[in-house]
């Protein structure tokens, strides 16, 4: 791990350096950090950042280096990048340690659009989720392409970056110069087995794995194919392998590249673990971002403002699984990271400017709509259950959606509102439904609320229900089924006879025993009423209660 500070110039030349970057002349420990990166236009008045680090493109010569020095040290700016190699007459030494301002060559070969783009990353690091965009669909931009890309410019071969599994995860331009072997792996994104094999067994990994300089492997021989020679060297990270950096060359690299590759290896290793704990970085991040965005306070619109979600109408998805009695926690964890991760693609296919985040054991996103509250929530349910459709029933997957929130104060309720949703379809109180809005299962939500009330002030339910289930356990008469039928049936005895499998007559004399047993009035709209609601509220239309 670095000792440097991070966004310092010394940072910057550990990690870029010599591969890249030579320090001609000044201070690299100067204090302060370093504020961005400006290219210099000598037909433009510059506007750079406090501290930046400035790539002189075009600039050439001593006389024309030691006037941009004089000017870049009035402007504050850290460092002056020309490329190399720099011609001193003996004054450049002077004329940086008077500006301030230190001078650094950029290696021959290695392009301006490649530096810059290496600079921005590194010195946006700790900085993800600023308003600034740095990610594209939650993945870096390519920077181990641009890596490869330079690594291919030094070793004039190209290259390829691998993971420990033999899988490609970037490469450089030319490689149409190599052989058929490297373009198959270039179209699988992986090598191909048959290769991989030939590798295996003249024990090229083992020697790859063990050596830290870059391991020399002759053409393998496989049929009629003709292949070219590779080096490779692994990337590690203290004692972790992380994977390794291939090169097809047609002749053998000099010992002045083969260090070149060493150094190489070093920011490959750099860039693999700023991918990985960046990635980390970003979704906790995120997750933070959502979570005060769904709190609706003070912060909110600045959360969403990072968030690139503070300019429209928003409605909260919740999505949820059901509970599964026979699967494991582990199980379960996995499952809704899974498809917490499948949610965030496929909004973002849809609504590029959605976020999903993981809270919990519920998994939130933010999706923008437009138009009416109707228009928008048919929308949602569109979107919500195409994904649903997509992923299967076998974690057994809902989504509540809340209501518009038209402004960032309203998201909070319609945070609550999705969780109303997706705890009355978890509930198993809408068996056919995976998808609903907090509109089409608003009356649901009230019952589950009101039992909650009830079970939360210890009250006891003695009405007329209570009377009829004590009296069916003394002497299985089945009067609240009865009652139930035919409330059901808007008191037609025919069809609720039928509904339970009795004859008319015996039902008439049940519900004649309901109305004596329970004291219910069933001629009184109000008492049906009541008898309807304490049925919902003691879980008694559920066939297992």
């Amino acid at each position: 791990m670095s000792t440097h500070p991070a966004r310092s110039l010394s940072r910057v030349l550990e990690d870029l350096g010599p591969t890249l970057l030579d320090l001609l002349h000044g201070d690299p420990g100067a204090e302060g950090e370093l504020g961005g990166v400006g290219i210099h236009d000598p037909h433009d008045e510059q506007h750079y950042p406090e501290r930046a680090i400035v790539l002189g493109v075009g600039v050439h010569g001593g006389d024309e280096i030691r006037r941009l020095l004089r000017d870049l040290g009035r402007l504050g700016a850290a460092a002056l990048v020309v490329r190399g190699p720099v011609e001193d007459d003996g004054t450049l030494g002077a004329a940086a340690e008077e500006s301030g301002t230190a001078l650094l060559a950029l290696t021959r070969g290695a392009s301006w659009a490649q530096i810059a783009a290496m600079l921005r990353t590194l010195l946006a690091e700790g900085d993800v989720g600023e308003a600034g965009e740095q990610t594209l669909g939650g993945v870096p931009s390519g920077d181990l392409f641009a890596l490869a890309n330079a690594i291919a410019t030094l070793l004039d071969a190209p290259i390829t970056i691998e993971d420990r599994r033999s899988r490609i995860l970037a490469f450089s331009g030319r490689q149409d110069e190599a052989d058929a072997p490297r373009v198959a792996s270039i179209l699988a994104r992986r090598v191909p087995e048959r290769y991989l094999r030939i590798h295996e067994e003249h024990g090229v990994f083992k020697e790859l794995y063990r050596s830290d300089k870059p391991v020399h492997i002759p053409p393998p021989t496989l049929g009629d194919e003709v292949a070219l020679p590779r080096v490779a060297i692994a990337v590690r990270a203290g004692d972790e392998i992380l994977g390794s950096v291939w090169a097809a060359v047609r002749t053998p690299l000099t010992p002045e590249r083969e260090e070149a590759f060493q150094e190489a290896a070093k920011l490959v290793a750099l860039h693999m673990l700023r991918f990985r704990a960046g990635t980390d970085a970003e979704n906790r991040l995120r997750a933070d971002l959502v979570t005060t965005a769904l709190e609706g306070g003070s912060g909110a619109v600045e959360a969403l403002g990072r968030l690139g979600l503070a300019d429209g109408p928003l409605l909260v998805m919740a999505l949820g699984l059901a509970p599964l009695a026979d699967a494991d926690h582990a199980q379960v964890t996995a499952e809704r990271q899974r498809l917490a991760g499948a949610l965030a693609v496929h909004l973002t296919a849809v609504q590029p400017r959605s976020a999903v985040a993981l809270l919990g054991d519920v998994a939130y996103a933010l999706f923008p709509v437009a138009g009416d509250p109707a228009t928008a929530r048919e929308r949602a349910l569109k979107v919500a259950s195409n994904f649903l459709e997509r992923t299967g029933n076998r974690a057994g997957a809902v989504i509540g959606i809340g209501s518009l929130a038209p402004e960032p104060a309203a998201l909070a309720r319609s945070r609550a509102n999705a969780d109303r949703a997706l705890r009355v379809l978890s509930g198993g109180a809408t068996a056919t439904r995976r998808v609903a809005a907090i509109g089409d299962v608003y009356i649901d939500a009230l019952l589950i609320e009101m039992r909650d009330l009830a079970v939360a002030n210890r009250d006891e339910l003695s009405g007329s229900i209570a009377e009829l289930v004590a009296y069916d356990r003394r002497h299985n008469a089945h009067l609240v089924e009865t009652l139930r039928a035919w409330l059901d049936a808007f008191g037609d005895v025919i069809t609720a006879s039928a509904s339970v499998f009795v004859h008319p007559n015996t039902f008439r004399y049940r519900i004649r025993r309901v109305a004596e047993v329970g004291r219910i009035d069933l001629g009184d709209p109000a008492a049906r009423f009541a008898a309807m609601l304490e049925l919902r509220l003691m879980g008694l239309y559920d066939p297992e209660a």
